[in-house]
């Protein structure tokens, strides 16, 4: 908790720095001052901060942190892995949209599209800004590489959610001439950013650079974008995603935890201060100083949440038993579903009944991002996994079976996982299948959901709630908004 009260501290400090190097540059000392300062370290750092602050979450859908109606919830409610039913007593009704996102029914007026949409936009015009000043002052390459990094990073998310999209680099910006290029085009750009720049990026995990793109988690980022490239532009780039995963699994010097998962819960990773043993990029968060990360709140049981931390919690999120039934009863990661008699006097049930007047305690809750100190009825300060060493193995074999390598390795990476969670090795020929269920178990409600149903071919399957829905969902709709705003962008298909 030191190490992040004091990079907190230092975030903010830097931002402050860099609103006052504003005015500098605006004053009589000119252009010269300001290179200068952006060439030094703090300079760098006041440069990088601005968009490190949004990658972290806070109300009106920004940050990917366990932000509320933003990014997090975007990749999350509409898959089978997180659902808000309306409750008996009407709560979590929303105007439906929940519902909506359970069942695939959304529209470009959705605010969680909305706001995800304007967060990239304003995310990518901050990384715009910062390779200019850096570029400008003529910082250290590492450095320049790092805003790259990040910008390439934003511009995945939006064509991992959009395809075809507004694209720009610099700050002198036009909305109404931004060209819209194509989803293969975004994915080249993306994919040149990153294997440009990833080697230029620093080996250091931790410390200063906790919660910063290093070089390890530039390769966890290639590796995921290649495992996707099939649906981003309809050619495989499997031996591509191997080389980005061998690139952290020979050299990174990473391991999984031991202890992920007990009887305690999962705070072995998923509370305070991230293990860079494992974990690969986090997003640093803090209650007072850096917040919000608000999982763990939006799941308990009101009266629980009052046993176990003194206020309320929200009753929001579970999940639906069938996603709980994949989970084998010797299998750790179990324990991070709370059902049965818990302090307060809450009894969680594992069936739901209903979309739309589920009771009060029924269905499953994830003690995975349990809250840790310090903490309040609107945040708590759980840091946020981006990239694990889990999904890296993953991933791997995935790609090794989808390019029809080598069986048995790919098994022992699975198993590797497994046998972390207390399971013995896999009994049988390992199979694509058995990968999708693998991830679902072990990288449940950390943001991935939706693109690995999508690449499995599962994201528009009827489930329980839910219909068969059409292929349109596999993307989301342009906001309403940015629509009206410039006529000019064309609307993807079906909205």
């Amino acid at each position: 908790m030191q190490m992040k009260n004091i990079y907190g501290l230092i975030i903010v400090m830097v931002a402050a720095v860099a609103s006052g190097c504003t005015d500098l540059e605006e004053g009589i000392y000119g252009q010269q001052v300001a290179d200068e300062f952006y060439a030094s370290d703090i300079g760098v750092n006041a440069a990088l901060a601005s968009v490190y602050n949004e990658v972290r979450g806070d109300w009106n859908g920004k940050g990917i942190a366990g932000a509320d109606r933003g990014w997090y919830d975007l990749n999350e409610t509409c898959t089978d892995e997180m659902m808000f039913p309306t409750r008996s007593d009407g709560a979590w009704d929303d105007n439906g949209i929940w519902r909506a996102m359970y069942t695939h029914t959304w529209t470009g007026s959705q605010e969680f599209i909305g706001n995800t949409w304007n967060w990239l936009y304003r995310s990518i015009y901050k990384t715009n800004l910062s390779v200019e000043l850096l570029e400008g002052a003529g910082a250290d390459p590492a450095q320049i590489a790092e805003a790259r990094v990040l910008r390439a990073y934003f511009y995945y998310m939006l064509m991992d959610g959009w395809g075809s999209v507004p694209f720009y680099t610099g700050t002198d910006v036009v909305i109404e001439e931004l060209p819209q290029l194509s989803r293969a085009e975004i994915f080249d750009f993306v994919v040149n950013e990153l294997e440009t720049n990833v080697d230029l990026l620093p080996e250091t995990k931790g410390g200063s650079f906790y919660g910063r793109f290093n070089k390890w988690a530039g390769y966890a980022l290639l590796a995921k974008i290649n495992l996707n490239a099939e649906v981003y532009t309809g050619s495989p780039r499997w031996s591509q995603a191997i080389t980005a995963c061998d690139a952290i699994i020979n050299n990174g010097g990473f391991s999984l935890v031991s202890d992920l998962y007990d009887n305690a819960g999962s705070q072995a990773i998923f509370g305070d201060e991230m293990p860079n043993q494992e974990v690969i990029l986090s997003v640093f968060v803090d209650a007072n100083d850096a917040p919000r990360n608000i999982i763990g709140i939006r799941t308990l049981h009101g009266p629980h949440g009052n046993a176990l931390f003194g206020f309320s919690t929200w009753n929001g999120a579970t999940v639906h038993q069938d996603f709980i039934n994949r989970y084998s009863d010797d299998d750790k990661r179990k324990a991070q579903w709370l059902l049965g008699s818990q302090p307060g006097g809450v009894n969680y049930t594992l069936n739901i009944s209903s979309l739309t007047s589920a009771g009060i305690e029924e269905g499953a809750r994830s003690a995975k991002f349990l809250p840790v100190p310090p903490y309040s009825g609107e945040s708590a300060s759980n840091d946020f996994p981006v990239f694990r060493y889990a999904d890296v193995l993953l991933t791997k074999a995935e790609a090794i079976l989808r390019n029809g390598g080598d069986e048995a390795a790919a098994r022992a990476l699975v198993d590797e996982v497994r046998n972390r969670a207390g399971l013995d090795n896999y009994n049988g020929a390992m199979t694509l299948n058995e990968v999708y269920n693998e991830r679902g178990r072990e990288l449940c409600w950390e943001g991935h959901r939706r693109q690995d149903m999508i690449r499995y071919g599962t994201f528009t399957a009827a489930r329980s709630f839910k219909g068969a829905s059409s292929d349109i969902y596999k993307l989301f709709p342009i906001p309403s908004d940015a629509i009206a705003n410039n006529d000019r962008l064309v609307q993807n298909p079906g909205y």
